[in-house]
């Protein structure tokens, strides 16, 4: 920017166009005016104006032998000369109000800056320097004549001017400059607006994308400043929200139709379905006609305030392609007897006062030169009076329905005139100034009133407060527009809400939906998407090398879900938790136990009371049949305590069903581990007292059975199984087994089961049993081929080695088998290692007893041994 400004001041002095130089007659004079086009009216203090009267400059060609010619300007632009009429408007009013500047008259020095960095700036510099052509002040200072401009409506000149004048501290207020580097009060310091900053309009056009849930766009903005630092922010903004730029393309200022076309196309190739543009009108007129000539229909077009409101779209021609269009403008406000003022205006003949001329010669089509012109070879204009009837007109010159830049004009000049006024009322002695001094009025500085303007508060008469921040900036609001279908099949703008920015509340968007016009088949907002949102129950994946917005929908893992649209990750469920099938909420877990319902749990349930009725009624044959030799030869008593401890070791499975408990969890292990050393020291003690029988039928062996009596035999029964219950109770009180819900198995259920609590006090537990039984079989195997018919040790050979093969083939299973699995593998074991014992024990007895009772006497048991002598 700073080149751009000394490119800019080295063309105007290597152009002679504003120099002064103190000459021999020692008065300081000015070399040359420039040609401007103006509006003049005298006043004691005069404030200055920069306005956008006309379209275009036009420069001539430069021949470099003779001075060139001054540039001049073209297509004049009704709706600028009424901002520029709104100032002179507002300083009249002013002049008339005996509450404000009562005693002085004010101003103005309206000048057109035609569009162009150039012209602005040689109207800022006219408006700076004397209006004399010389004074006899030989150091050329002094107040400017201006103490302030309103002005300039474009970004880039006001960037430019406020460069130059801030220098002076001169106070500049636009009433159109949008740009938000000029917020920065170190590079602009006196500079103000009655309109708020691009930042605030390109958050508030975020506020609309996110409300109808565009977030795939295409940006078209203009290359200037306005257009460029827009853009940058709309990039940033865009980003922070989560939205993405489909297409980014800079509008030319030279409207070379290759590269309209280049837009065209690119717009028309994009999946983006609407478009946002910042750029002031001149330069999205090309656009739209290229937007025509290519029927480039089915796009939502988002308009910045700098074309929102112009008027040269709202024809018929555009209605098809731009009906529907949504734009931020800035606040409408009523300007009371505006109207009837603009209809008032006449010219006269001040030089000064050009500009007036040059009006009505475009409105009326006349001309105030009195000899004929030609244009192109044909008598076209007839001669203007002066006293045509503004009244018969109807332009936007007259059109005061929609004042938005002409309000903002208006605000302008009321708060340079509450600064001077604030300025005035200062009290002797108790200035804002070094030593509580206060301005002269007479020797105004241009800081002085800008001290005053920074802190100036009033409302207008359309009810709008006005003040401004730190930064020169004014009320954040705005009004949003929509372009709809008229009666005569052009365009009219209706407004269908507000954005406006407070400190507490920040960003309020207000819509009214219903009124808005949609210029779709559907009279639906499009949807303009990269991808279609993820539903609940997926999460987005960005695709490689495209915008965050371009993505896949992946389903979330088991365990996890998402319960949001768009979702970026998944959440993992809590430990008691899965996901549903669909992904979208956390259930709890499937809890997974052995239970009494189901078809395994009354299958083991039903084994085991199968298992101790038959122990019951092996019992009860046995006590029936107590006086037989086959029931006294077996040793009754430990055959009944052999029967009881297996009616145990059925019952006991009972305890392994069902929803574990604290009191199941503890008694289940110790119940077991009891009674099956209960089962196997009882089948110890039968095979000592089988050997010890045996050997005492011996001339050696005699004294064998004093040893092996019934309180001896109660006795070893009793130690074994009382060592069991001491591992039991040990194990119990140091680390006894807890329900435990284990995830580990499944992921998707919970297991609930017995944590065994201390792996060393259950492998005790197993390993005594296995001693025990390991004994057992031992001495049954060697006292397998004793001399009876009725050899009770080969019965226990096989029971003991069908429970040593049960209980070798668990541990495997057991491991290897999940959840409640793992529990019916132990109750099987349990199972089928107590039918063991219970079958091959006492089913040949009771196979003889009740099928063969001719077999059970003492005769027949001890045949072998008679017949061997």
């Amino acid at each position: 920017m700073m080149w751009l400004i000394l490119y800019i001041s080295l063309y105007l002095l290597t152009d002679g166009i504003s120099a002064a130089s103190v000459l021999r007659s020692g008065t300081c004079q000015l070399q040359r005016r420039f040609r401007l086009n103006g509006v003049y009216q005298d006043g004691d203090v005069i404030l200055g104006g920069l306005f956008e009267v006309h379209f275009f400059t036009v420069f001539p060609e430069l021949s470099f032998r003779t001075e060139p010619e001054e540039p001049y300007c073209e297509i004049f632009n009704m709706e600028s000369f009424q901002h520029a009429q709104t100032m002179a408007f507002a300083i009249n009013e002013i002049n008339k109000n005996p509450n404000l500047l009562s005693n002085i008259t004010l101003g103005y020095h309206l000048y057109d800056n035609c569009v162009m960095l150039g012209m602005a700036f040689r109207a800022a510099i006219s408006l700076v320097s004397e209006t004399e052509k010389s004074s006899s002040n030989l150091n050329c200072t002094g107040p400017p004549p201006v103490i302030g401009i309103v002005g300039d409506p474009s970004s880039t000149p006001s960037i430019a001017i406020s460069s130059v004048l801030g220098l002076f501290r001169v106070p500049i207020v636009s009433h159109y400059a949008t740009c938000s580097c000029l917020s920065d009060r170190k590079k602009y310091p006196s500079f103000f607006r009655t309109i708020p900053s691009d930042a605030f309009q390109v958050r508030a056009m975020i506020q609309i994308l996110k409300h109808f849930g565009w977030t795939w766009v295409g940006l078209l903005y203009s290359d200037d400043d306005y257009g460029i630092y827009a853009a940058q922010s709309f990039h940033q903004e865009m980003q922070l929200s989560g939205h993405c730029v489909a297409f980014s393309e800079i509008l030319p200022y030279d409207n070379n139709p290759r590269y309209i076309q280049h837009i065209t196309g690119v717009i028309q190739a994009s999946t983006a379905r609407v478009v946002v543009v910042f750029s002031p009108a001149s330069l999205v007129i090309p656009l739209m006609e290229g937007v025509v000539l290519q029927n480039i229909t089915g796009r939502q077009w988002i308009a910045s305030e700098s074309w929102a409101t112009s008027l040269v779209f709202h024809t018929p021609r555009f209605l098809p392609f731009l009906g529907g269009t949504l734009g931020i403008a800035i606040r409408r406000g009523e300007i009371e007897g505006l109207h009837d003022f603009l209809l008032q205006l006449r010219t006269n003949s001040d030089p000064r006062n050009n500009m007036l001329s040059i009006f009505w010669e475009n409105m009326f089509g006349c001309s105030f030169e009195t000899r004929d012109k030609e244009t192109d070879g044909e008598q076209v204009k007839k001669v203007c009076t002066g006293q045509e009837d503004l009244s018969t007109t109807n332009t936007p010159y007259t059109d005061v329905s929609e004042l938005r830049a002409a309000y903002n004009v208006y605000k302008a000049v009321y708060a340079l005139a509450h600064a001077l006024h604030d300025l005035m009322q200062c009290e002797v002695g108790r200035g804002p100034f070094t030593g509580n001094k206060c301005a002269d009025i007479t020797n105004l500085k241009p800081w002085q009133l800008v001290h005053y303007l920074q802190k100036v508060n009033f409302t207008t008469g359309f009810g709008d407060p006005e003040t401004f921040d730190k930064n020169g900036e004014a009320l954040a609001i705005y009004d949003v527009l929509n372009w709809q279908p008229s009666s005569d099949g052009a365009i009219r703008i209706y407004t269908v809400g507000v954005v406006n920015e407070g400190v507490e509340t920040g960003m309020v968007l207000t819509l009214d939906e219903d009124a808005i016009y949609w210029n779709f088949e559907t009279k639906k907002p499009p949807c303009s998407v990269c991808s279609e949102s993820c539903p609940p129950g997926t999460r987005r994946a960005t695709r490689k090398g495209l915008p965050v917005c371009c993505f896949d929908c992946l389903p979330c893992g088991d365990g996890e879900i998402s319960n949001a649209t768009d979702a970026i990750e998944c959440m993992v469920c809590p430990d008691e938790f899965w996901s549903s099938p669909n992904n979208d909420q956390c259930v709890p877990k499937e809890v997974e136990f052995l239970s009494y319902e189901e078809p395994l749990g009354i299958s083991l349930t039903t084994a085991s009371l199968l298992g101790t009725c038959s122990c019951v009624l092996v019992m009860v044959i046995f006590i029936h049949h107590h006086n037989t030799p086959i029931v006294r030869a077996n040793n009754s008593e430990l055959s009944f305590l052999l029967l009881l401890s297996l009616k145990l070791c059925f019952l006991c499975v009972l305890l392994f069903i069902g929803r574990p408990q604290l009191w199941t969890c503890q008694l289940r292990h110790a119940m077991f581990g009891i009674s099956f050393v209960l089962c196997i020291s009882s089948i110890l003690v039968k095979t000592m007292v089988v050997i010890a029988v045996f050997k005492s039928s011996r001339p050696e062996g005699k004294g064998a059975m004093k040893w092996f009596g019934a309180a001896q035999q109660r006795c070893t029964v009793l130690v074994l199984t009382a060592l069991q219950v001491v591992i039991c109770a040990v194990w119990l009180s140091t680390a006894s087994p807890a329900p435990y819900k284990n995830n580990l198995y499944i992921r998707s259920i919970i297991v609930y089961e017995c944590a065994i609590g201390s792996a060393a006090g259950f492998s005790m537990l197993l390993g005594y049993i296995g001693l025990l039984a390991a004994v057992s079989f031992l001495l049954a195997f060697l006292a397998r081929n004793l001399p009876d018919n009725f050899n009770e040790a080969k019965f226990i050979t096989f029971s003991m080695l069908i429970f040593c093969a049960v209980w070798i083939a668990f541990v495997p299973a057991y491991v290897s088998s999940p959840g409640k699995y793992a529990v019916a593998v132990e109750i099987f074991a349990i199972l089928a290692s107590s039918f063991g014992l219970l079958v091959a024990i006492f089913a040949p007895k009771c196979y003889i007893i009740l099928l063969h009772p001719e077999r059970n006497t003492k005769k027949y048991i001890m045949g072998r041994q008679t017949q061997n002598k």
